[in-house]
């Protein structure tokens, strides 16, 4: 008789344990924003492939912080205009699917701009755009690959490497309707490319060299975020392309592909993460530096931000 006393009472307590786990799990806010968080990827990029999300990690730390995500995919490679006006639509269409008044962006690399321009031309669809690694003010690798294939008289040999490329991640990402143009995703990234959109798409632009711009244009906050390593993780075998990608920059701080005055947009939340391009979405597999921080802990920081400003 005692001892089932005895396990009645570790069933009750083990129940009781289950009953608190959950509930702690339900109770979850730190990034329940009021609006949807859309991860917008980068060139070469995809929503998911199987089981691995570009945003490696991120999408299933935030759901179970309670946010809403939603990870659009558009054109591998193309121009930024483009796939803005791809993004612009899966936007409405999930408006009017759903309901949602408005969409916290969050872009990496090309994904940054590609958020900004929806910004622009749809504020009233737009709370907030992060932009995370994105070339503002253009990409000094972009501005190699091109001067190097025209040298070599290779420019369209590799567009056609790249575009076979870009359309390969696009149907096994499930998209192989997506229209790629690597030539037009050089051209949006150069830093003559980036100068025109600029001109264009001006809210949140720096005020000074390496500065920040305006936090909030025509009602949409505008943060940013870089890092500014290269070589982080001798298991990772994406470094070796990230270290390729920094010898265009010289001695100027960048993490593989981007300057770090580059991703300057809007507040400047922090721009020396020790991170490099790829790091900067948890990739690959979580591969970084031993004592680095946590990428996916940066995204729910900032979907942390977004809430405590009502957004």
């Amino acid at each position: 008789m005692k001892l089932k006393r005895i396990a009645a009472a570790c069933t009750v307590a083990f129940a009781l344990s289950l009953s608190s786990f959950s509930a702690s799990q339900a109770a979850d806010t730190y990034a329940q924003t009021k609006y949807p968080v859309v991860l917008v990827h980068g060139l070469l990029g995809f929503d998911a492939i199987g089981p691995i999300n570009y945003f490696y990690g991120v999408p299933g730390a935030l759901r179970n912080s309670g946010a809403v995500v939603f990870t659009p995919n558009v054109s591998q490679s193309n121009s930024t205009e483009l796939r803005g006006e791809q993004l612009l639509q899966q936007l409405r269409s999930l408006k009017a699917q759903y309901g949602y008044a408005k969409f916290n962006l969050v872009g990496h690399s090309h994904g940054g701009n590609t958020a900004r321009y929806v910004a622009a031309v749809a504020p009233d669809l737009v709370a907030s755009v992060t932009s995370v690694g994105t070339p503002h003010a253009g990409s000094k690798t972009a501005d190699g690959i091109a001067s190097f294939a025209d040298a070599a008289h290779v420019t369209g040999l590799a567009v056609a490497v790249v575009d076979g490329l870009a359309s390969l991640i696009s149907f096994f990402s499930g998209s192989a309707s997506n229209p790629q143009s690597s030539f037009a995703a050089l051209q949006s990234l150069s830093t003559a490319g980036a100068a025109d959109f600029n001109r264009r798409f001006p809210q949140g632009v720096p005020t000074s060299a390496c500065g920040q711009g305006a936090e909030v244009v025509n009602g949409v906050r505008y943060y940013s975020f870089g890092g500014t390593s290269v070589l982080t993780n001798v298991f990772d075998v994406s470094d070796a392309l990230m270290a390729a990608g920094g010898l265009f920059f010289g001695f100027e701080q960048n993490d593989g592909l981007v300057g770090k005055c580059s991703s300057h947009w809007g507040k400047v939340v922090r721009d020396d993460y020790p991170w490099n391009h790829l790091d900067e979405v948890n990739q690959a597999f979580g591969l970084r530096g031993l004592f680095s921080p946590d990428p996916v802990a940066m995204y729910r920081a900032q979907a942390n931000r977004l809430k405590s400003l009502g957004l």
